[in-house]
C-alpha cells in the first residue's frame, strides 16, 4: 500500500476533521500494544525461562485483544457501514477472516513456547517474532484502510450523534478488566486534547473509584509534562492518587 503526495494531502485534511472518529483511539492503542509486544518478543532471552514465559503471555494477551477488536468491528461497525454504503466492507471483511486465522496460529505458537525443550526455544522464539512481525505489518495497513475508506463512508452516511450511539453500544459490551487494558494502551498514545476529552467524559459518567483506577493505571505511562496537562485540564491536583470526587 502506497500513498502519493495528493493522497497524503487528502489524508491530512481528513485527519483534521472534527467529526466523530470510531477508529482513532482504539487504533492508537492497537498500534502501541502491537509494536511494544513485537519489540518485547524480539529482545526476549531464549535461555531465560522467565523471558520466554513473559513473551508467551504477552503474545497471547495481544491475540485476545485483537480477536475481541475484530468481533467488535464485525458486530457494530461493519453492519453500520454496510447498511448505508453497501459493499464498502468487502475487502476488510476478508481481512478479518484472515486475521482470525493468523491470531489462532500465533496464539498456539506462543502458548507452546514455554514447554519446549531448551534446545528448541531459540528457533521457536525467533520464528514467533518473524510471524508476529508480519501480523503487525498487515494490521498496520488494515487500520490505515479503515481510518480512511471506512471513515469516509461513515461520515458520509451518519451524523456524529449516530456515530456516538454506535460507539456507546460497542463500549457497553466490553468487560471492565478489558476496558482497563484498552485504556492503559490508548490514553498514553493520545495527544493531550484527545486524552482530556476521553477522561473528561469518563469523569462525568463513571463512578469516582473507576475514574481513579483509570488515572492510577495511566499515570505511570505519561510523561510529567503530559500528566501536568491532564491534571490541569481536569482541574485535579497534580500529585498522583489525589483526585477530588465530583
Amino acid at each position: 500500500m502506497q500513498s502519493n503526495h495528493q493522497e497524503m494531502k487528502q489524508l491530512a485534511a481528513a485527519s483534521s476533521s472534527s467529526r466523530e472518529n470510531l477508529y482513532a483511539g482504539i487504533h492508537k492503542a492497537l498500534r502501541a500494544v502491537m509494536t511494544d509486544t513485537l519489540l518485547a518478543v524480539g529482545r526476549a532471552d531464549p535461555s531465560d525461562p522467565q523471558d520466554v514465559a513473559d513473551a508467551s503471555g504477552r503474545v497471547s494477551a495481544l491475540m485476545d485483544l485483537c480477536a475481541a477488536h475484530v468481533q467488535h468491528e464485525d458486530t457494530f461497525v461493519h453492519p453500520a457501514i454496510e447498511a448505508r454504503t453497501p459493499g464498502v466492507c468487502s475487502e476488510v471483511a476478508q481481512d478479518h477472516v484472515e486475521h482470525l486465522h493468523h491470531i489462532e496460529c500465533l496464539r498456539a505458537a506462543a502458548q507452546q513456547l514455554p514447554g519446549l525443550d531448551a534446545t528448541l526455544r531459540q528457533g521457536a522464539l525467533h520464528a514467533l517474532y518473524l510471524e508476529l512481525s508480519l501480523f503487525v505489518a498487515d494490521n498496520l495497513q488494515h487500520m490505515h484502510l479503515e481510518e480512511t475508506r471506512h471513515n469516509a463512508a461513515l461520515w458520509s452516511a451518519y451524523t456524529d450523534a449516530e456515530l456516538r450511539g454506535i460507539h456507546d453500544a460497542l463500549v457497553a459490551t466490553i468487560e471492565p478488566a478489558d476496558m482497563m487494558q484498552v485504556m492503559r494502551w490508548m490514553l498514553p498514545q493520545m495527544h493531550a486534547l484527545e486524552r482530556l476529552q476521553v477522561l473528561g467524559g469518563m469523569r462525568q459518567g463513571a463512578p469516582a473509584p473507576v475514574f481513579q483506577a483509570v488515572l492510577d493505571a495511566v499515570q505511570p505511562h505519561l510523561s510529567l509534562r503530559d500528566w501536568a496537562k491532564l491534571t490541569q485540564g481536569l482541574g485535579l491536583p497534580a500529585v498522583p492518587g489525589l483526585v477530588e470526587t465530583v
